[in-house]
């Protein structure tokens, strides 16, 4: 149980991890928008890429923490 404890806890650290820098980045990208209007297309791309990595990261990681409970 202690070796499935700990993998788990890694894959929980390391989406976390990712999951946030996605998240910064479409968190800054948001927040720019007032001032720099001639970006506001890149920023949009960047904004949906992210959003849309950090959601594939979150059922990714629930799909394996269900998977590694029930086996």
């Amino acid at each position: 149980m202690g070796s499935a404890a700990l993998g788990i806890a890694v894959l929980v650290l390391v989406v976390g991890c990712i999951l946030g820098w996605h998240a910064n980045r479409a968190h800054t990208a948001h927040s720019d928008i007032k001032t720099t209007h001639g970006r506001i297309a890149g920023y949009r791309k960047t904004r949906l890429r992210s959003g849309l990595i950090a959601i594939g990261f979150i059922l990714a990681a629930l799909l394996i923490v269900s998977v590694m409970i029930r086996g």
